[in-house]
């Protein structure tokens, strides 16, 4: 297969192809005998290393072969059994989640995240019910007691006319077909 006409579109019908952008670019032994050599290194070192390079090279690409021929036998697996790429990435989430859930990590975030809620439940309850208290408290003072006689003394004085007045008004035995007396607001 030649490396130049591989593609790497993961959605491809090639998928795990690469792509003509990305190429091996095989050392040129021509070129690489006029480059100077690495101090340090005879030709003799040299010319290994440039042998070990080609060879490693040449394995990469029949790596990528490999791997790509797996990948297309992988796919063709995966179509005969029905399977999109949208039930692998549901089947890997569900996995990963399960891994953290039973991560200690997560056990111990979970464990300190339920003793704050239990903590704050309680602190909730103990300032509810001392505001409760202090409101009783207060509707007991002379002082609340105060203001709610003069509330009371307002509200009779502004209701307390027209309960006199409501006597006005006919029952609904004697009202028959008299209308109703019109009455201004305050």
């Amino acid at each position: 297969m030649d490396s130049a006409g591989q593609d790497i579109n993961l959605n491809s019908p090639n998928k795990g192809l690469l792509s003509d952008i990305i190429t091996d670019v095989p050392v040129d032994t021509a070129v690489a005998a006029h480059t100077p050599a690495v101090e340090g290194l005879t030709e003799a070192e040299e010319e290994e290393l440039r042998a070990e390079l080609a060879k490693v090279e040449e394995e990469i690409v029949t790596l990528r072969q490999v791997l790509a021929a797996k990948e297309r036998h992988c796919g063709e697996l995966r179509r005969k059994l029905g399977l999109s790429a949208l039930d692998g990435l549901k089947q890997n989430l569900s996995k990963s989640w399960h891994d953290v859930q039973v991560s200690t990590a997560y056990k111990k975030t979970q464990e300190t995240l339920s003793q704050a809620g239990q903590k704050t439940s309680a602190a909730l309850s103990t300032m509810g019910s001392a505001i409760s208290r202090k409101l009783g408290d207060m509707r007991s003072s002379a002082t609340f007691k105060s203001f709610e006689d003069r509330v009371g003394t307002i509200k009779s004085k502004v209701v307390g006319g027209r309960e006199n007045e409501s006597d006005n008004f006919p029952s609904p035995a004697e009202s028959g077909d008299k209308p109703l007396p019109e009455r201004t607001p305050f």
